[in-house]
């Protein structure tokens, strides 16, 4: 096992390597870099996606004053201070292995426009994703795999059909649609004004006692995560009973009830441990995709600053600090829970030997 935790060790670096490549070489091909976006401000324009035009090469962020949508009026002197402070006066190259290594320091710089480093505005903006994801996952399998079992053991019951469903239904609903739902309902005054519109806490949060802040918390957290969880449901409740079912079939269980083992016994003795396999090594797959996949729509409807907002605030605005150092971080986080993944696989069935499979 040794042996193949360092080879996909080592494969990280080569992976992350390959999709900073990747993104970085797309970057100089989009309109509309950081310069413009001074430079559309400066100009009134507001933003630069209002002042882009045809044949202008925006998205180079180098050469003369000339390359820039609404530049004409300013000095080119100006123009070549912007490109030296982001260090656009640099071939790409260059500025790629600068950015490279200072992310293998984890050294993230700072926003554009921001004045704040990347691992500040993260961390800023952690609360909401960390709450989102985490409580979306926990619920999600606190649920799901319950309700999985109970339909595998009554498969094709009336329970079964209706329970089904009720889930298709559930993850047909588009989660921004189910959120607009639950604020009408329940806090947009229409009908019940339960729950706040807005924020992860009160105004006062601060002022209120330890119970009042965990209570203020989970009052203010309860519409997004029933949104952002409505659709992960279904998927991993069918699993879970597909997975039972495959197990329930085999002939082991079929030689334990033989052997007068009581049908408890059997499915949380023998069975469970062996169908929960895929879907409790894949719990930090799915806790990281669910954190880091935080949805926009979610955040803005309840108006939550996350990390969704931080990367569609970053794209729009061409802050490539943060749009490259997320990325790194992220991906360098992605990749390492997959080898957690797989350790979690061996460490429930340790008849799993990852050391037998080629490279």
């Amino acid at each position: 096992m040794g042996a193949y935790i360092l080879r996909r060790l080592l494969l990280i670096l080569p992976t992350l390597f390959g999709i900073m490549v990747i993104n970085f070489t797309l970057v100089q091909f989009v309109p509309g870099g950081p310069i413009e976006q001074i430079i559309a401000r400066m100009d009134g324009g507001g933003d630069v996606f209002e002042r882009f035009a045809g044949g202008a090469d925006a998205g180079m962020d180098r050469g003369d004053a000339s390359g820039y949508v609404g530049a004409r009026g300013l000095p080119p002197e100006f123009i070549a201070e912007l490109e030296r402070q982001f260090g656009f006066d640099k071939p790409p190259v260059e500025r790629f292995f600068n950015m490279m290594w200072n992310y293998l320091r984890f050294d993230f710089g700072e926003s554009y426009f921001r004045s704040i480093s990347v691992v500040d505005l993260v961390i800023e903006k952690l609360p909401v994703s960390i709450s989102l994801g985490l409580w979306s996952t926990l619920i999600a399998y606190l649920v799901s795999i319950p309700l999985g079992i109970r339909k595998a053991v009554r498969d094709g019951s009336k329970f079964d059909t209706w329970t089904s469903g009720a889930i298709i239904v559930g993850y047909a609903i588009p989660g921004f649609l189910f959120a607009i739902l639950l604020l009408v309902l329940f806090a947009g005054g229409s009908y019940f004004q339960i729950f706040p519109l807005r924020g992860l806490t009160s105004d006062n949060w601060h002022e209120l006692s330890l119970i009042g802040k965990v209570l203020d918390y989970f009052w203010h957290i309860t519409l997004p995560v029933l949104a952002s969880t409505i659709s992960a449901f279904a998927t991993l409740t069918l699993l879970t009973k597909n997975s039972f079912l495959d197990e329930i079939k085999k002939q082991y269980v079929i030689t334990a009830r033989a052997k007068g083992v009581t049908e408890r016994r059997v499915l949380y003795g023998h069975v469970f441990r062996n169908a929960m396999l895929i879907i409790i090594a894949g719990f930090p797959a799915v806790f990281v995709s669910v954190f880091f996949g935080a949805s926009l729509i979610i955040e803005t409807i309840f108006s939550l600053d996350g990390l969704g907002r931080l990367a569609f605030e970053a794209a729009v605005a061409r802050d490539y600090p943060v749009i490259f150092g997320t990325l790194f971080a992220f991906g360098l986080l992605g990749l390492t829970v997959n080898i957690i993944s797989d350790l979690m696989y061996v460490w429930i069935d340790p008849r799993i030997d990852f050391e037998t499979r080629e490279t």
